[in-house]
């Protein structure tokens, strides 16, 4: 997977830097970066992922909820 950045006409190195960083953030590579920098045992990753669906669960069911706040605050 390797990411190949090409001089356009006129182009600085700062801004062909800034593109590549962007095409590294758009293909996750400094997420995996990250998350490789340290090992996490597995039972840590498990507890993680376990925490990120509850977290996310709960988004959701209050994502439900959310309109009805709003049409509440736009009567008074």
């Amino acid at each position: 997977m390797a990411i190949r950045v090409k001089a356009r006409g006129g182009e600085s190195t700062d801004q062909m830097l800034r593109r590549f960083k962007k095409l590294c953030e758009k293909e996750g590579l400094t997420k995996d970066i990250k998350r490789k920098e340290y090992y996490e045992k597995p039972s840590e990753r498990r507890r993680r992922d376990m925490r990120k669906g509850i977290a996310r669960r709960i988004r959701e069911a209050l994502g439900d909820l959310a309109p009805q706040r709003e049409s509440r605050k736009s009567r008074g």
